[in-house]
């Protein structure tokens, strides 16, 4: 029987599915390293934590992002670590600058700037740094108006952000995530004082005027607000452009018929998502015991809600290890309830376009041999780099 897992062992990184199935059949609810937190893998009892944010508080994010080693972290104080009220407070804000409304101008944009980063691309290729993570960048700088030159520092930031984990890998590991978030920090609240002198037609300038109950949002609050939005939509889109790509990359059938019917990349979109989506898990606090599959998780507990798994369960999805543009069915990956992604419409659009470009534009996607490695991370997962031969046509 497969008691628990190290969700950062390597060879869980790897490749987390069988190890999910194993919790699913044998542990569904457990303990597990780092940090003695619990581990829920099954899709139900996933969807029981989610809706229920009284008794599985956003909290959690703040047990993972900010380690007694780290300190005060930004990220772990944005919307993505509040409850009610301050969630809601601060959700109607964002709705503003995520709606369906200010995503679909950026449409034209992003697809312009696809089709300019594939341009040049022929033969041995990185992918990552050629094109999962420029046009992200491009997006998210338009979104909120920042410096678009700073592409790769952004990169570099989401990077240093998300690998937070309970013990930093060694000296060097914390000072460099120490330095990147007094670093970007810093920028954002500079470009924060500069909207306030002069506000311009952007994100940060609006979140400089808005009013929510009557109150003005202050500096520590908007740089908490950009930096969950930055780095949520860098990072997870990256790694779902990425791992699609590479995907392709060993099947060459799924190419062809995406080539033949274009029509077709949404719903592919939305299969890797439940197949091997970015997001892997979703962090919460206990606020009582619960009882949870017939075990009891106590209070002041952290729970790690394995959406990854979820989207492998064999209770909810037939034949789950098999990609299948036919389901049509939705994945947890976004989350759900109060706290569903406010950058899921983005993300997808995204990913559509992104994909739809990219094969487009590429007769033949193969891997190449060197192994894929991927992020050391709590709640996402993805290649560290694509290395892939792309042959235009």
């Amino acid at each position: 029987m497969r008691t628990s897992i190290d969700i950062l062992a390597p060879e869980v990184r790897a490749d987390p599915y069988p190890h999910y199935a194993a919790l699913r059949r044998d542990n569904p609810v457990c303990r597990s390293e780092p940090a003695g937190m619990w581990l829920v893998s099954r899709h139900d009892d996933i969807m029981t934590v989610l809706r229920d944010p009284a008794r599985f508080s956003s909290q959690g994010f703040r047990a993972v992002w900010e380690p007694p080693w780290l300190g005060y972290n930004p990220l772990a104080r944005s919307i993505l670590a509040m409850d009610a009220p301050g969630h809601t407070r601060l959700r109607a804000l964002a709705s503003r600058s995520l709606g369906p409304r200010a995503v679909a101008r950026l449409a034209p944009a992003i697809r312009a700037r696809a089709e300019q980063l594939v341009a040049p691309l022929h033969g041995d290729v990185e992918l990552v740094t050629a094109y999962a993570a420029p046009l992200p960048a491009f997006v998210i700088a338009n979104l909120l108006g920042l410096d678009e030159s700073l592409a790769a520092s952004f990169k570099r930031w989401a990077d240093d952000f998300l690998s937070v984990t309970p013990e930093p890998l060694d000296a060097a590991h914390a000072a460099r995530v120490k330095a990147t978030i007094a670093e970007l920090s810093a920028y954002l609240s500079a470009v924060i004082a500069d909207r306030r002198r002069a506000p311009i037609d952007d994100t940060v300038s609006e979140l400089v005027r808005a009013e929510v109950d009557g109150q003005r949002l202050d500096d520590a609050e908007i740089v908490e607000f950009l930096i969950a939005i930055l780095l949520g939509g860098l990072e997870t889109t990256t790694h779902l452009i990425a791992t699609a790509a590479l995907w392709l990359g060993g099947h060459p059938d799924m190419l062809a018929r995406l080539r033949a019917e274009p029509g077709l990349v949404p719903a592919f979109v939305e299969e890797m998502l439940r197949f091997d989506g970015p997001s892997q898990s979703l962090p919460r606090f206990t606020t009582c015991d619960v009882a949870l599959a017939g075990v009891t998780i106590p209070a002041h507990s952290l729970v790690l809600a394995l959406v990854g798994s979820a989207g492998r369960d064999e209770r909810r999805f037939p034949d789950p290890d098999r990609f299948d543009l036919e389901r049509n069915t939705a994945a947890l990956n976004f989350g759900h309830g109060v706290h569903f992604c406010l950058g899921a419409a983005l993300a997808r659009m995204e990913a559509q376009i992104a994909l739809d470009v990219f094969v487009r534009r590429f007769a033949a996607v193969e891997r190449l041999p060197s192994p894929v490695v991927y992020n050391r991370t709590m709640t996402v997962r993805g290649p560290v780099a694509a290395p892939l031969r792309l042959t235009a046509g």
